[in-house]
Formats: structure tokens, sequence, C-alpha cells
């Protein structure tokens, strides 16, 4: 007899295969975040694309707002998008503090950079373009400044240990992609090579961005990356630290 409580491994391709033939993805299964966002965005699909423009603007400031209180972009540091089409999105302005911009601040664009309506975009508007083309699941992306996961990203550090179980399944691992010049095309090639793989990065002495389903999502993956990041640092000065079984 097999024990339904043991955990079985459903790797990305044989998951599109069993929701391609009809099969019932079993409650023990172990999926990547990026399956689960592949499996959320087929299953609302409809509802994202009926998320009007002005919606994501108001929902975008919030964000914004949301981010400037906890400190992840003092400044005018950090940057915030939501996609609205195959070859547009919202993104907000260069040079505006993320907690005092209004909805009509925000610049609607296209991937290839053109600016359609408002003021000038993030100096970021390609690392913005570069995840919603690698990845189309992305409806939202945040790019921000969180003091202790910067820090390990300064340090040339990842955030891939397994400390706590959320972070296995929420966001699996955190790695980080190589240094690139803040507003360059460098970033975009820095980050290509991970997006397919991971929902959250490190960027290397500069950063962190997260993407997802919603901007909420993206938010909250947001805030999961400093909050591992402040338990990984307590973790090494306490010592004694311990990874958890992932199999299990």
């Amino acid at each position: 007899m097999t024990d339904g409580n043991k955990k079985i491994f459903i790797s990305d391709y044989e998951l599109k295969q069993m929701v391609e033939s009809g099969q019932q993805i079993p409650d023990n299964a172990i999926i990547s975040p990026l399956s689960k966002d592949w499996l959320e965005y087929n299953s609302n699909s409809k509802k994202e694309n009926n998320l009007n423009e002005s919606d994501l603007r108001n929902q975008i400031v919030n964000i914004g707002i949301r981010l400037y209180a906890l400190g992840f972009v003092p400044a005018t540091d950090g940057n915030i998008s939501a996609r609205l089409s195959s070859d547009t999105f919202l993104i907000t302005p260069s040079g505006m503090p993320k907690g005092n911009i209004n909805p009509y601040d925000i610049t609607k664009m296209t991937m290839s950079g053109q600016v359609i309506s408002g003021k000038k975009p993030s100096t970021e508007y390609n690392l913005h373009a570069t995840i919603y083309k690698e990845w189309p699941c992305a409806k939202a992306v945040v790019h921000a400044h969180p003091p202790v996961a910067t820090a390990f990203a300064c340090c040339g550090r990842d955030l891939s240990e397994p400390l706590t179980s959320e972070l296995v399944i929420t966001l699996c691992k955190i790695p980080l992609a190589p240094y690139a010049t803040p507003g360059t095309n460098d970033v975009s090639a820095s980050v290509r090579p991970l997006l397919r793989k991971h929902n959250a990065l490190l960027l290397a002495n500069h950063g962190a961005v997260t993407y997802g389903n919603s901007l909420e999502q993206a938010f909250q993956r947001m805030e999961t990356v400093e909050h591992f990041a402040k338990i990984a640092l307590n973790a090494e000065t306490l010592g004694n630290k311990q990874n958890i079984d992932e199999s299990k």
C-alpha cells in the first residue's frame, strides 16, 4: 500500500503534462513556486485580464506606499510595474518617492521601451520588460532595496539555505544575480538566466526583485525576502543554525 502522506516531487514538465492530460495533482505533491504561479495563472487568467488600467494604477500607488513605510524604497529608490498586455505595462516614474506618487504619475509604455503616456519611466524599465518577456505568467514586478537582503547581496551572498519551511514553500531559493550597473541593459542580462527558475532574486550590490501573478503577490514576496534575510542573519549571529530536510 502506498503511503499517502509521503511527499512526491513533480517537476515543472511533469506538472504541465498532467494538467494538459486532465490528470489530478495529488494532495501530497511538491511542486516548485514557479509551477504554482503557472497553475494560478492558468486558473485565474480571465480574472487577471479583467483588471483595468485604472485599478492597476491605484494598486501600484498602494504598493508604493507600503514599500516606503517598510523602509524598502528610501528617497526615490525602487520601482513597481504591472503588465497591461503582451506588449504594454505600467511602471513608476523616474526620480519620484514611491510613497508619494499618484495614479497619473505612472508611466504607460511598451516592452520595447516606447513611452505611450505619463512621465519619464524608471531607469530600470528594461529589467521589468525582460521579466515579462521571459516569464509570461508574471503580471507584476517589484524592485526594492530592503536593507538586510541588500546587505547579503553586497556581501556576495544568496539566500538559498532551507532554514524555514515558509521560504521553501513560497520562494524555494533566492539566488544572487551577478553585479550589473543599475539602469543599464546589463541588469537584464545578469538576471535573464535565473528568471525561469525563480520568482525572487537578489541583485549583487544593488537590491532585490520579485514578481508574481499580481501586484500583491509580488509585494508579499519582497516582504518574504527581507523577512528571511533577517532570520538568516540572526541565525548566523546566534550560531548552530540548522537547515531543514527539504524532502519532508
